[in-house]
């Protein structure tokens, strides 16, 4: 039932954006895994649009919020504010009381806004004055970088950056996608009018089915050597990749890897999960997570590199 429902979804949102299969899939899997989403790629490759359709196509309350230099706490989370009729405080909730929030551009703005943001992310939960107050379920953090530009930004310190569970690299369109998006767009007349096709409740029970999804105990192991291997390389035969790497990946890769080849042997169709399934997010839930050294920046080695000489030598089972 909710697999045809989910197939809607993605021929409703391909009405608007084209290409990025890619993004769409890793989109669906954060939502129903509950984990918050890094998207890293230059401008202008729809990844506002294609987050702000999801939300329609879900019926969820969604924000943007522009991430900028000049940008406080209390302009995310909310503040107290004095109403002189009542005498007295009253609380005025800010933009992260959503389902889905779009953090745009978050690495431009300072770190007492980042950490605000992390930790909603992490607590499910903000403190304004000295009440507590329990965020909107579901909640997904849907954040974007530019790697272009450097000027003026303030990078994701490591330990912060691991609280998303994928960090998802978008790529330019081939040409036949760029052409459909060319044909379509300089239609000054194009107006998309999205579906709602899910709601909350569905993607409640979709969360539950997910979470029913077998994964054998031979490939939760391979999850741990997988993870092993990024922090003692050496054990595993990876002597040109010790050199580089300075600290392995952090439990929530060992978390994250299971819950995604569960949603994604989900999406797929299977109650079980493939050697595929974890070889295919390995990337992406590993390549904000490992930390190389200097050598590597000098030498040009690249995370991904190292992850895929990870799974060439690691053996499953």
């Amino acid at each position: 039932m909710y697999l045809e429902k989910i197939k809607e979804v993605l021929d409703e949102m391909g009405k608007v954006v084209v290409g990025q299969d890619r993004l769409l899939n890793r989109l669906l899997i954060g939502l129903f895994t509950g984990g918050h989403i890094l998207l890293e790629g230059v401008p202008g490759l729809a990844k506002t649009l294609t987050i702000n359709v999801m939300a329609k196509v879900l019926q969820l309350d969604f924000r943007r919020i522009q991430f900028t230099p000049d940008l406080l706490p209390a302009d995310l989370i909310g503040t107290m504010i004095y109403k002189p009729k009542i005498g007295d405080y009253e609380v005025k909730k800010g933009p992260i009381f959503s389902n889905i929030i779009l953090a745009d551009e978050v690495n431009r703005s300072p770190a007492k806004v980042q950490s605000a943001l992390l930790e909603a992310m992490q607590e499910k939960q903000v403190t304004i004055g000295d009440q507590t107050y329990l965020l909107d379920k579901p909640f997904v953090v849907l954040a974007t970088q530019n790697p272009v530009e450097q000027e003026g930004t303030y990078p994701l310190p490591e330990a912060q950056i691991d609280r998303f569970m994928m960090k998802v690299y978008v790529d330019y369109l081939n040409k036949q996608e760029e052409l459909e998006v060319m044909r379509r767009m300089s239609d000054i007349t194009f107006d998309y009018q999205i579906q709602p096709i899910l709601n909350k409740q569905d993607i409640f029970a979709i969360r539950e089915n997910v979470n029913k999804v077998n994964i054998s105990e031979t490939l939760e192991r391979y999850i741990i050597e997988l993870v092993f291997a990024t922090r003692r390389p050496l054990e595993y035969g990876l002597r040109d990749e010790a050199r580089y790497i300075q600290f392995g990946v952090s439990p929530r890769a060992t978390i994250y890897l299971n819950r995604a080849a569960k949603a994604l042997a989900y999406l797929e169709g299977r109650d079980y999960v493939l050697p595929e399934d974890i070889k295919a997010l390995a990337p992406d839930i590993m390549n904000h997570r490992i930390m190389l050294n200097y050598e590597a920046e000098a030498d040009g080695v690249k995370t991904t590199t190292i992850i895929d000489s990870i799974l060439r030598k690691v053996a499953i089972g």
